[in-house]
Parts: structure tokens; C-alpha cells; sequence
């Protein structure tokens, strides 16, 4: 599977969206569990059939870019709101990026360590593969200039605090279903799902500066478009409803760009067992 993801790193980005495309159409029509999680999502939110179809072929594209980003030569990036992340980094209190899973949501981070890692590194929370060969690839991919991990355990969150206080930025996807034990019931599109409280507790306790960011995916190869907006209004000082503010501003951001969220991602899907 190694050798595999070094042949498909080398290919070009619009050759992978080609293929990732039809991939995504395959397993739509191949798994009926998938077709009816992603329809049954998509109409929760009220999108329509043409955004809801256009993320089916996105949803391939998500998969089939993976080997060039974290294997091959850079991918062009473009940057929208790059002046919200320098005001936040000056403003020296941290800063909590929330990215929902929409468009290329690997590629933010790398953005940002790209162009602020130097003097600010970035630590992305991640949960690791199962599957050990695919473990090692993801750590050496993500662990780069600028860039850190950090797992989903209480060792990681700590390693979250400690960057934030030092002034650093930290990555997470607050749309992730957390381990059983890290969050809450809150509205998400108007039915209750499971939501970590990670990404409002840290904000909270750190005083950090919170932003929104997505990586658009363009057309026919052309890259990707790093955006960055504030939140509209801070975060409520009770937990709870901090929760249910971060998930509206999920969903505000999701609305902007539906045809590229990840709707056949099991959102509303019961906890794991905590590790």
C-alpha cells in the first residue's frame, strides 16, 4: 500500500480529482448504507440535490488527493483572510483554528505552518489509524516544519493547552464525534449529535482567539484556497452553550460551501468507547 500512495503522490492533482471523482460516485452506488447516511444528512440541513451531488464527487477527491498531499510536491495555495491570522497571532493569547469537514480540511494546517509556522507552529488534533502501515505514513506526513500532532488522549490535549499558552495555534474539526465521555448532545442542523467540548474548553480556559477555517478545493487541479473569518460574536462563558455556539458557526460556515462538505460522515452516530 506504501509503494501504491509514492505512485499516486506522483500523479498530477487534476488526474487524482478525476479519479477521486469517480470513486466517490462508486462508492455512493455501491454501499447503501453510505447513500442513505450522506442523503439522510444532506436533507437534515435542507441541501439541495445539486450541492448534495456535487459532494458525492467531492468525498472521492478528499480520498484521492491524500498521497500527494502528504507524499508529493507542494499543491498551489491560495489565502483568504491571511490579515485575521496576523492579528490573532500578535494579539499573543493562541489561537484555536475550527475547521468542519469540508473541502480539504488536511491542507489548512499546512497552510498555515507554511506561512506562520516559523515563528508560530501549529498543533492539529488527530485520532490515528488503525491500520499500523497507514499509522507511520500519516505521522510522517503531518509531522513537518511548523506543524505538530496531537492524539486524542489526555496527553494531547494537554500538549494542546501548553501550545496555547505559549502563544501558538492549534487545529481541531469540532464536527468529529469525540470518545464517549469528551462531549455533549447539542443541535447540529436541527437534530441533537454528540459534540466535543474540547474545542470551547480550550478556547475558555486559554482566553486563545478563535478562527474559522476551510480549504477550498478548485477546479480542474488549480489547488486550494485557505479561508480564515472570525467568529461572529464570542464564544458564551457556560460550556453547554459555547458547545451549541461552535456547532452554529459550523454550520453557518458549512452553508457556504455545501457541495463540499463531507455529508456521508456519520455525524450523528452513537460515541466510541473513550481509549
Amino acid at each position: 500500500m506504501i509503494t501504491l500512495f509514492k505512485l499516486l503522490s506522483s500523479l498530477p492533482l487534476a488526474l487524482l480529482h478525476g479519479l477521486g471523482w469517480g470513486l466517490g460516485w462508486l462508492t455512493f452506488w455501491l454501499s447503501p448504507t453510505y447513500r442513505q447516511r450522506l442523503l439522510a444528512n444532506a436533507a437534515q440541513a435542507g441541501v439541495g440535490a445539486r450541492d448534495w451531488r456535487c459532494a458525492v464527487g467531492h468525498s472521492g477527491k478528499l480520498v484521492a488527493e491524500l498521497p500527494r498531499l502528504w507524499l508529493g510536491r507542494a499543491v498551489p495555495l491560495q489565502w483568504d483572510g491571511a490579515e485575521q491570522v496576523q492579528a490573532a497571532l500578535a494579539a499573543g493569547r493562541g489561537v484555536v483554528f475550527l475547521t468542519p469537514h469540508m473541502g480539504c480540511f488536511e491542507v489548512t494546517a499546512r497552510a498555515y505552518a507554511q506561512r506562520f509556522g516559523q515563528a508560530k507552529p501549529i498543533t492539529v488534533l488527530y485520532r490515528p489509524p488503525r491500520q499500523r502501515w497507514l499509522r507511520a505514513v500519516v505521522q510522517a506526513a503531518r509531522e513537518r516544519p511548523g506543524l505538530q500532532t496531537a492524539p486524542t488522549t489526555l496527553s494531547g490535549v494537554k500538549q494542546l493547552i501548553k501550545a496555547l499558552k505559549n502563544g501558538e495555534a492549534v487545529g481541531l474539526l469540532p464536527d468529529q464525534v469525540p470518545p464517549q465521555g469528551m462531549g455533549v448532545m447539542a443541535p447540529f442542523f436541527g437534530r441533537d449529535a454528540y459534540t466535543m467540548t474540547l474545542s470551547a474548553r480550550l478556547a475558555l480556559q486559554t482566553g486563545a482567539t478563535v478562527l474559522l477555517a476551510w480549504g477550498e478545493r478548485l477546479a480542474w487541479g488549480r489547488g486550494f484556497v485557505v479561508h480564515v473569518l472570525p467568529l461572529e460574536a464570542a464564544l458564551p462563558t457556560d460550556l453547554g452553550q459555547a458547545v451549541v455556539a461552535t456547532n452554529r458557526a459550523m454550520e453557518s460556515l458549512i452553508l457556504r460551501c455545501p457541495g463540499q462538505y463531507l455529508w456521508g460522515y456519520a455525524r450523528y452516530k452513537t460515541p466510541r468507547e473513550a481509549d
